[in-house]
């Protein structure tokens, strides 16, 4: 299964944004897979459907920009979730 309608690079905004919301799910998958070890060519395939031998430089960077965004996400981001679960 891929990541719908995915861009190579999540928008940089300081707060949760659509798209992050949109790809909630696939981030956890990214985070996941980098905490079991898999390959980041392996995981790119998987969740973006790029195949990183015939594209090497965009499937790392779609790979590296969402992972980072991932992060973000558990260390900053999860705020923007938790306000909105109170409206």
């Amino acid at each position: 299964m891929t990541a719908p309608d995915f861009l190579d690079e999540p928008p940089r905004c300081a707060t949760a944004t659509d798209y992050d919301m949109k790809h909630l799910k696939l981030y956890v998958r990214l985070l996941d897979a980098e905490a079991d070890g898999a390959d980041w060519r392996e995981a790119v395939a998987i969740l973006f459907g790029i195949d990183p031998h015939d594209d090497p430089e965009r499937a790392r960077h779609v790979h590296e920009s969402h992972l980072l965004r991932a992060r973000w996400m558990t260390e900053h981001g999860y705020r923007d979730l938790l306000r909105k679960g109170q409206h």
